[in-house]
């Protein structure tokens, strides 16, 4: 394709309606007019209105920019693509679907291989997976598989595609999964499609785990979680709240209840930071923070009953997704200045670019090369600054990442009524206290085999609960390969 014809098209699309459009983009073309076409731009909120309200930062292609951003896909024979994906989505297969305008198809093809295609159209690191692998990138840009995968699943969503799944023959045997969290709801939704009887057992007064209680509004609405749960609902995934396994019932009630279990209740007890001054007024453990702010709606207190401290000057000390989340929702809350305290330098944050991106765009500050030593409180109690000492980065540690290493006589203080630490999480004991025949490694994580078997015959783990902190789409993986395994196992 020329690039007068790319800019025909790019102008049809302005011109013609949907349908139109739909027909013009799908019309067969070979992979050099391929290559010639341009990634598409998510269209996203502004970054001035944005920092001050929870709606979602990116908006979501339009259709004529979607099945435009379809056309870009070489539909290679090897798709490096489809390995690429922790939960093995057929990529090409629904783009391909999706180019010839197909919607329906694609739909179908997506959530036959995706539990929860919505979820990981936001919020799935695709361009350290799919995209990273994408030959279409050895030319430019790779194709934008998140965003299409995003496309699809709002359009499935919206036309009410997958609310009900094929007829299955029951298998008569039943399925305790621990925790709804991504891990969770995709073995649930893979073992319902195998014939089981499931039943999920959720802590929280509302299913999603992570999905509702530590992702923010402004990057994955509660709605869409809902809505991708509901479904699994209309599938026959039965989902009981308010229950905490370890103390409502033990891992040894269930399986005497359930053929096999499958436990995946995440890592989430926070890790601070051991310094002095931890405990003043005004410290936050990420978890807690944005629990808080998310899932239990205290942006809105008083109007709901659960306060949340409002800073003027907010420090969150890390660089992870989950910093991002923490500084970002400080920002909209109404903090003056929002700032980001990391050991290392920008190129090393491990947080999605596109979070960094959106966080500069809204006037996070970064303040890099800085640990703290101290949090630092008036005689009330109440924070009133974290003191640092600057860093300089040494020898690669066992990460590979190069080690920090403090700078003598550079210790400085940064002023701030609201610390929030976000430098990681570990598995709650709550559950493998009560189930000492469960073997854990030495950070109390489950130990489980490559198809998520533990040490108890019939008891499977995976996500958060086996790796350690992880990202969503990794648990995702967890859960569809322990449910492959849960389903042979029950049939031997």
């Amino acid at each position: 394709m020329s690039k007068s014809m790319s800019m025909s098209m790019n102008e049809q699309s302005d011109k013609h309606d949907s349908e139109d459009t739909s027909m013009s983009v799908t019309a067969q073309i070979s992979a050099k007019e391929r290559l010639a076409i341009d990634r598409q731009k998510m269209p996203e909120q502004d970054p001035l209105e944005r920092r001050s309200n929870f709606s979602e930062v990116n908006l979501g292609l339009p259709e004529h920019l979607a099945l435009l951003e379809a056309q870009r896909c070489l539909q290679c024979k090897s798709a490096k693509c489809i390995a690429g994906c922790p939960v093995l989505v057929n990529i090409p297969r629904f783009i391909s679907l999706l180019s010839e305008g197909d919607l329906q198809g694609a739909a179908e093809s997506l959530l036959g291989d995706n539990a929860l295609p919505a979820v990981t159209g936001r919020v799935c690191p695709q361009e350290t997976q799919c995209e990273e692998v994408c030959i279409r990138g050895l030319k430019g840009a790779p194709v934008a598989v998140g965003y299409l995968e995003r496309f699809v699943a709002d359009w499935a969503r919206e036309h009410q595609v997958g609310m009900r799944s094929a007829p299955v023959t029951p298998s008569g045997k039943k399925v305790a999964v621990v925790g709804s969290g991504p891990a969770g709801l995709t073995a649930a939704g893979e073992l319902v499609k195998y014939g089981h009887d499931v039943t999920i057992f959720e802590a929280f007064h509302t299913p999603g785990g992570v999905l509702v209680y530590g992702i923010p509004e402004f990057r994955l609405p509660k709605a869409i979680v809902r809505q991708e749960v509901e479904r699994l609902r209309q599938q026959g995934v039965k989902i009981e709240c308010n229950v905490i396994v370890g103390k409502t019932y033990t891992l040894s009630e269930l399986r005497e209840r359930f053929d096999a279990v499958f436990i995946a209740n995440g890592a989430g007890l926070p890790v601070f930071m051991n310094v002095p001054g931890e405990n003043f007024k005004g410290v936050y453990s990420a978890n807690e923070y944005l629990t808080r702010v998310n899932l239990m709606a205290a942006y809105s207190f008083p109007e709901v009953d659960t306060p949340v401290l409002k800073g003027k000057r907010v420090v969150v000390v890390g660089g992870g997704n989950v910093a991002m989340d923490a500084v970002r929702t400080a920002k909209r809350l109404g903090a003056d200045e929002a700032v980001i305290a990391y050991r290392r330098g920008k190129k090393e944050l491990p947080a999605r670019i596109e979070e960094i991106h959106h966080a500069e765009e809204e006037g996070i500050t970064f303040d890099f090369l800085v640990a703290p030593l101290e949090v630092l409180g008036n005689e009330q109690g109440w924070v009133t600054g974290l003191k640092c000492i600057r860093m300089e980065l040494g020898e690669p540690d066992a990460s590979g990442r190069r080690r920090p290493v403090p700078i003598e006589g550079s210790e400085f203080i940064i002023p701030c009524d609201i610390v929030v630490v976000a430098i990681g999480t570990r598995a709650n004991p709550l559950l493998t206290a009560t189930a000492p025949e469960l073997k854990l490694n030495k950070w109390g994580n489950i130990e489980a085999d490559e198809n998520g078997m533990t040490s108890i015959p019939g008891v499977f783990a995976g996500g958060d609960i086996v790796r350690g902190a992880a990202t969503v789409i990794l648990a995702m993986g967890d859960g569809k390969r322990s449910a492959k395994a849960i389903d042979a196992y029950l049939r031997k």
